[in-house]
C-alpha cells in the first residue's frame, strides 16, 4: 500500500499531492501549486524529513494553478514533467493565464512536458503502478491516475465532492466531462478514495449516491 500527503498551496488552495511506496521510499509529486519559496520550502522539508527519492512528477492537467510549482521540482529533483501533450498549449501560456487572474506573472514560467501521457498509460510509484485514465473536459488533457492496489484515484479538478471541476475556461467541454466521469471514474469500486485538485477527500461510492451533477 502506498502513502498520501496532501499539502494545499497558493491562493486557489491547490492539492499537491505527495505519493510514496514506504517500502522503497519512491515518491512522486502530483500537481505541484507552490506559488513561493515559503511553500517551496513546506514540500521540500517534507520530503527530506521522509527520506524520499522522487521519480515522478505528474500534472493531472496544466492549467497555472496547478503548475506553479513545476520549475522548482524539476530543478531541485532533475526529473522530467509527465502530463497530456493536448494541454501543452495550457502550459504554454502560464503566464498569461496568471495575468487573467490578475496575478503578477512576472515570475510565472512557461511549463511544456518532457513525457506524454496518454489514457490506459501506467506509471510507477515503488512496487506499484497506477493506471492514467483520459477524463477530459475540464481541460482537453486532463488526466486522473488510478491507483487499484492501494485504492485510491486522483482526480485532479475533474471530480470533487459534491461536485464537478469547471468547464468554463478556455476549450471546457461540459457534456464530455459528465460523460467522461460516469464512464471512467462511477465504474471503479465504490471504496475507491477520491483525492481531488481542491477540497476534501470522498469516495467513488459517495459521489455515486450524492453528487448532484452526476445524476
Amino acid at each position: 500500500m502506498l502513502n498520501i500527503k496532501a499539502f494545499q498551496f497558493n491562493m486557489f488552495g491547490v492539492n499537491t499531492y505527495v505519493v510514496w511506496d514506504p517500502v522503497t521510499l519512491d515518491a512522486a509529486i502530483i500537481d505541484p501549486g507552490m506559488i513561493n519559496r515559503s511553500e517551496e520550502a513546506v514540500l521540500d522539508s517534507f520530503v527530506e524529513k521522509e527520506k524520499l527519492n522522487v521519480t515522478q512528477l505528474v500534472n493531472t492537467h496544466m492549467h497555472v494553478d496547478h503548475t506553479f510549482g513545476v520549475p522548482h521540482i524539476r530543478n531541485r529533483y532533475g526529473i522530467e514533467l509527465k502530463a497530456s501533450p493536448d494541454d501543452t498549449f495550457l502550459g504554454r501560456q502560464a503566464p498569461a493565464q496568471a495575468r487573467m487572474f490578475g496575478l503578477d506573472a512576472s515570475n510565472v514560467e512557461p511549463v511544456e512536458a518532457n513525457v506524454a501521457l496518454s489514457d490506459g498509460d501506467h506509471i510507477t510509484v515503488g512496487s506499484e503502478e497506477a493506471i492514467v485514465l483520459g477524463v477530459p473536459g475540464h481541460s482537453p488533457g486532463s488526466l486522473v491516475l488510478y491507483f487499484p492496489q492501494s485504492a485510491f484515484v486522483i482526480t485532479g479538478d475533474v471530480l470533487f465532492e459534491g461536485s464537478i471541476g469547471r468547464t468554463d475556461l478556455v476549450a471546457g467541454n461540459h457534456q464530455q466531462l459528465i460523460d467522461g466521469i460516469k464512464r471512467k471514474l462511477l465504474s471503479l469500486p465504490d471504496n475507491t478514495k477520491v483525492y481531488p485538485g481542491h477540497g476534501s477527500p470522498t469516495t467513488i461510492g459517495a459521489e455515486k449516491k450524492s453528487n448532484p451533477y452526476l445524476r
